[in-house]
């Protein structure tokens, strides 16, 4: 669907990257390595975003990084969008319904870091009932046109576990 609303790929593959995540930052050079793309080409989308104030840069040196604006007026309707196109709404409607007493779900991976991936790895904390979970991941496995794979901790486990919790993005928590 956004396909149709964006013909850039490399814009779409941008919003992804920024607006997924929005604490993400990089540079054109890691931009072009990490999407295959020129950096012509991804240059021609970054001017177009920050000139729309939608991303702003600062320099570290030598490189100019870019992050998203999350002070503008479409940041919450284009992270939404963006998660709708991922399936992540679809998620966490069917999967949080009748999965127990989850505290938290989290979205790692290539997915968390705003890169495009057909793969959506979660990381669910709490109470789970894991009969409902494997029935409803397949199912909505279809719908999202995705595979998805989880790790399941109960609240203990996660505090002691040593987990890359930079690499988390929480997509839903109880107290939210």
């Amino acid at each position: 669907m956004i396909n149709t609303l964006i013909t850039s790929k490399t814009r779409i593959k941008l919003l992804l990257k920024f607006f997924l995540n929005p604490d993400t930052s990089a540079y054109l050079r890691g931009l072009s390595d990490e999407f295959g793309e020129s950096t012509n080409s991804i240059r021609l989308e970054l001017n177009r975003l920050e000139g729309a104030n939608m991303i702003h840069s600062e320099f570290e040196g030598n490189k100019k990084i870019f992050k998203v604006n999350k002070r503008h007026p479409f940041y919450n309707d284009v992270n939404q969008i963006v998660k709708k196109y991922l399936g992540i709404d679809v998620i966490v409607n069917n999967i949080i319904k009748g999965l127990g007493t989850p505290q938290f779900l989290y979205l790692t991976g290539d997915l968390a870091k705003g890169k495009e991936s057909h793969l959506i790895d979660l990381i669910l904390v709490g109470n789970i009932n894991k009969t409902y979970l494997i029935d409803i991941v397949r199912k909505t496995e279809k719908l999202v046109s995705k595979k998805i794979s989880y790790l399941i901790y109960s609240e203990e486990e996660y505090q002691n576990k040593e987990i890359q919790k930079d690499n988390l993005l929480l997509i839903w928590s109880r107290e939210i």
